[in-house]
């Protein structure tokens, strides 16, 4: 039985100066920033009580707020999206936040709930993550996990894992960037120093595991990526067009 459902509460991070994309939050997607789209999105999950964008750029901010959207100001300082959220969620009464990658622009609501329910089904999971099906190889901007049989996450890596130096072409998992934190985790996890494989992989979930805690995954199968680049933005439009959610928020 599912325990008593939490307060829970969306930040999505987001900033103007991306490495590969510039300006890819407010990225022209039919219409509307992508940002914006990530926004609607949530707000068609069901264990989403409210949902932010958590930024430390005006121009974002009034993008968002003229489409009807609520957001949280924080420093310039961050270095990474986790950072963001955890300064977000110090002001914020909530039990559970969940941090929705800002680029995510095909994000599902059913899998965000999906995901969400692991904390709400059990209480020892303070932090989950969605995982899903990939065969892309060698593609360093994409986040592989492996997971052990009680899918907790054992790694992270940017590289093909598990290898195929033996096993040709074996099955992977692709991280996708939805992660519901308890608020009390979150704020502990955050004022945490980077760990020795966060920094050689740069993904700051790692610290988790570096610590001896759990990251439990959640499996789906999804085709929406992170846009990263000119070619992921192009796919992402065609997408939406044919896309489930987007006729829910496309007029308003």
């Amino acid at each position: 039985m599912s325990a008593a459902k939490s307060k829970t509460v969306a930040l999505i991070p987001a900033r103007l100066q991306s490495s590969r994309l510039p300006r890819k939050a407010l990225a022209d997607i039919h219409g509307i920033p992508m940002i914006v789209h990530v926004y609607k999105r949530c707000l068609l999950a069901k264990h989403l009580d409210e949902v932010y964008v958590a930024t430390d750029s005006d121009e974002i901010r009034e993008a968002v707020e003229s489409h009807g959207g609520r957001v949280i100001m924080t420093s310039t300082a961050h270095e990474t999206g986790t950072d963001r959220i955890a300064e977000a969620a110090d002001r914020l009464d909530a039990e559970i936040v969940v941090n929705v990658q800002g680029d995510e622009a095909l994000v599902n609501p059913e899998y965000i709930d999906r995901v969400v329910a692991a904390l709400y089904d059990d209480p020892s999971v303070d932090v989950a993550i969605l995982v899903n099906p990939f065969n892309k190889r060698h593609s360093t901007s994409d986040i592989k996990a492996v997971l052990n049989e009680h899918d907790d996450v054992m790694y992270f890596s940017r590289a093909d894992i598990p290898s195929d130096a033996r096993t040709p072409n074996p099955p992977m998992l692709k991280a996708y960037h939805i992660v519901p934190f308890r608020k009390e985790f979150l704020l502990r996890y955050a004022a945490w120093d980077k760990g020795a494989l966060e920094r050689v992989e740069y993904n700051e979930y790692l610290r988790i595991l570096e610590k001896g805690y759990r990251i439990r995954a959640v499996r789906v199968e999804s085709d929406a990526l992170s846009v990263d680049t000119l070619e992921d933005l192009e796919y992402v439009r065609k997408k939406m067009l044919t896309d489930a959610y987007y006729p829910n928020y496309r007029l308003t």
